[in-house]
């Protein structure tokens, strides 16, 4: 089936914007809060209310656009797009369609096929819609003006993308370019990231694009990996009966694994699109853009290559790192005041990873400070605890970001050293254990292993497993 066709796919990425009020007015852009209450005239579509543009609005989106190698439409305006729908207040949205504010750009990706550039066709900015809400128990619907007028850019590319794989190489590179950036959050089930899916199948070989479905309702990346697997089957078999691919927008339901018509496709012309005559054109004047260019951040393909080598830290653990900002924040600021990138590398990747996982986290919801870490590796490397207890200390530092200096302190958990006092303690636990005795001159040197947990048991784990080894030995 696969060699018979080949699937081509194009995404809508919509973005809200991280700016702590709305595009055209002064309401918060708060996620949550009752509804209707970041509402004022202008973002409910009141008559005579006129909008101001948010000039942050129009810097993240040349930020956006600088990142992903777009060109800057430096003297770009924006169109009203006309529609009736009940969380729209206007009647119409206000966003650019004859001169969006990033054109030609893209990016590049990296699937197990190989790396692969998908291009950028627009970034233009506007504003969001409300929200509908269904109760079903009622059997009405109500509707919530918070989100209307949130700004957002949406990103456009070309039809480059041919699998699943792609799609979320390509999500997720945007993900992380915006995220670097500051821009957004991006966080899929907030809505705050959402990718409506374009795709069609056509015959392997031929250049001709077939009909085209859009997928909508995709709020994570599995469930959009899903829905392209799912159009992709339903659309070859369509053809593979003699029957037509219909173009129309579709809704996926993730818990169903299906796929619903729910209007058929609109075009440009059906949104009768006209200059919006509230706003003047937006100017980016050379200085403005320069301004903006000097202050993009590292982004992650940098960063990556500056790891391994100012580091020297392996492919893997720089590619983990680098695969958040809040981590590879979290990893410099902590080597900035241990000056130990390899052993910060190495809290991070295993045991912070392995609590994210247990509770479910995401490594943007980690609140424990570099200061911490950088305490707690130091620590361990004079000596103070040992491994065991560092890894304990750890979870409570993860949890709750206590101070592990004080903690150690405070609950008398320094690694027992005193040669002497654990000479005894090793005694006692040969003599109370001589079938590992005799299994050990026999010539089982696994059975050391036991007598050193006998050991650290009889210690309470604080004592220095070096040191009973050797000790072990000499007496043994």
């Amino acid at each position: 089936m696969s060699r018979e066709y080949e699937t081509v796919i194009g995404l809508e990425v919509h973005v809200e914007l991280a700016t702590k009020t709305k595009i055209f007015c002064g309401c918060s852009t708060a996620f949550g809060g009752a509804p209707n209450t970041h509402v004022c005239p202008v973002c409910s579509g009141m008559p005579g209310s006129l909008p101001v543009l948010n000039r942050q609005v129009v810097e993240y989106a040349a930020a956006v656009g600088l990142a992903t190698n777009c060109t800057i439409t430096q003297c770009c305006k924006f169109d009203r797009k006309n529609y009736f729908y009940p969380d729209n207040p206007q009647n119409y949205q206000i966003s650019q369609l004859y001169l969006p504010v990033c054109r030609d750009g893209k990016v590049e990706i990296e699937t197990a096929d190989g790396k692969k550039t998908v291009g950028i066709h627009e970034i233009h900015m506007e504003e969001d819609a409300g929200k509908l809400i269904h109760d079903e128990w009622e059997d009405c619907s109500y509707v919530d003006f918070n989100r209307s007028g949130v700004p957002l850019i949406e990103i456009v590319s070309e039809p480059d993308m041919r699998s699943a794989d792609e799609v979320i190489a390509y999500l997720e590179k945007l993900r992380l370019i915006i995220q670097y950036l500051g821009a957004s959050d991006c966080k899929l089930q907030e809505g705050s990231m959402r990718a409506d899916v374009n795709l069609s199948v056509r015959p392997a070989g031929t250049s001709k694009l077939g009909t085209r479905t859009e997928m909508k309702n995709l709020n994570s990346f599995k469930a959009i990996a899903r829905a392209v697997e799912n159009e992709r089957r339903r659309q070859i078999e369509l053809l593979e009966e003699g029957r037509p691919v219909v173009q129309e927008t579709r809704r996926w339901d993730d818990n169903k694994e299906y796929s619903y018509p729910m209007r058929s496709k609109e075009d440009a012309q059906d949104y009768r699109y006209f200059p919006e005559p509230d706003l003047p054109p937006v100017v980016i004047s050379d200085q403005w853009l320069e301004e903006i260019r000097q202050r993009q951040p590292e982004l992650r393909d940098e960063k990556l290559a500056r790891y391994k080598e100012e580091y020297m830290l392996p492919d893997y653990d720089a590619k983990i790192l680098t695969s958040s900002k809040k981590m590879a924040d979290l990893f410099e600021e902590t080597v900035a005041l241990c000056q130990k990138p390899k052993k910060v590398s190495n809290w991070l990747m295993v045991e912070t990873m392995r609590l994210l996982k247990e509770q479910e986290m995401e490594p943007e919801d980690m609140a424990f400070s570099p200061e911490n870490l950088a305490k707690l590796i130091e620590l361990v490397e004079a000596g103070t605890i040992n491994g065991t207890i560092a890894k304990e200390v750890f979870e409570l530092v993860f949890r709750d970001n206590i101070d592990p200096a004080a903690y150690v302190e405070e609950k008398g958990l320094k690694t027992e050293n005193d040669t002497d006092a654990l000479r005894e303690i090793v005694e006692k636990v040969i003599a109370d254990n001589p079938q590992s005795v005799a299994d050990y001159r026999n010539g089982k040197e696994k059975a050391i292993g036991f007598l050193v947990g006998q050991t650290m048991k009889a210690t309470r784990g604080k004592a220095n497993p070096a040191v009973i080894n050797q000790l072990l030995k000499e007496l043994l």
